[in-house]
């Protein structure tokens, strides 16, 4: 039976704040542990990739060199969140040999996610080539998303890099984890709470979906969703399995998890999140 989507539907499955009270503190308790992250270890903070004050990156090395880097994404609907939120998410992968960079992007309503998948490709490209700089790896560049995130992760896997600039290599990110995405956008535009920002229509939410796109040969893609979230962030991530079939590995169970807690369960270093990012990052 189709979905039908009506703003109730989407209000109850899309409207995450909602469904999770106590965000405030969850929020608060990021904000903290990423103030004590950035205190305790050695840090390289709003790094400009572009001209927008918005084109900011925060990279945490490790000491071995040349060293493989995970790119994180952070979420927020696009529209809310901030890169220094998640430095927590750094510190158990730098102890493992695996240098993290955390990007910002323009939020909604002031730039739309077209100009987001772009900056997102431009901080990419930037550290792809400052990769001797920084003591990376130029062929182990991985991305990690979670909500909005994983969304603009999986668009750079699927980039033509090629295209998008020509000392690029086509196989510059070959792997990303996709964490709580989505991936589908046409039911935003039956979500008021959230498409007054975002503004999209009917055009651009099937431009700005990745299942729109084919994967790139060679990639590969590790999903994860918390078991509490609902049914159709559930979807979104058996979707992206359904149409990139050769590119997702696999799932990563998160049970017990809402939306929230499915990030931070990336920052466990004995859980399997974390060493689903790891794999992907060392391969």
């Amino acid at each position: 039976m189709a979905i039908q989507y009506t703003r109730e539907f989407c209000e109850r499955e899309y409207n995450l704040r909602a469904l999770v009270p106590d965000h405030p503190a969850i929020f608060a308790g990021w904000a903290a542990r990423a103030v004590s992250a950035r205190r305790l270890h050695a840090c390289l903070l709003d790094l400009a990739y572009g001209d927008e004050p918005a084109e900011r990156l925060d990279l945490f090395p490790t000491r071995d060199e040349p060293a493989p880097l995970l790119v994180f994404i952070h979420g927020g609907y696009w529209r809310s969140m901030d890169k220094s939120d998640f430095s927590w998410l750094a510190p158990a992968f730098v102890r493992r040999g695996v240098s993290v960079a955390l990007i910002n992007y323009g939020l909604a309503p002031r730039t739309p996610i077209e100009d987001m998948v772009r900056q997102s490709l431009a901080a990419i490209a930037w550290l792809y080539r400052r990769a001797q700089r920084y003591g990376i790896d130029p062929a182990r560049i991985a991305v990690c998303g979670h909500s909005a995130g994983a969304h603009l992760g999986v668009m750079a896997l699927a980039a033509l890099w090629r295209v998008y600039a020509d000392d690029l290599p086509q196989d510059l990110v070959k792997n990303a984890l996709a964490i709580s995405g989505v991936y589908d956008l046409e039911p935003l535009l039956h979500a008021p709470f959230l498409n007054v920002d975002l503004k999209l229509d009917r055009e651009r939410a099937a431009q700005l979906s990745p299942l729109r796109y084919p994967p790139r040969a060679g990639t590969r893609v590790i999903t994860a969703v918390g078991g509490t979230e609902t049914s159709e962030f559930q979807r979104q991530t058996a979707l992206l399995a359904q149409h990139w079939p050769s590119t997702v590995a696999r799932n990563v169970p998160l049970p017990d998890c809402n939306h929230y807690e499915a990030i931070e369960a990336l920052a466990d270093p004995a859980g399997p999140l974390f060493e689903a990012a790891l794999q992907l990052a060392t391969r």
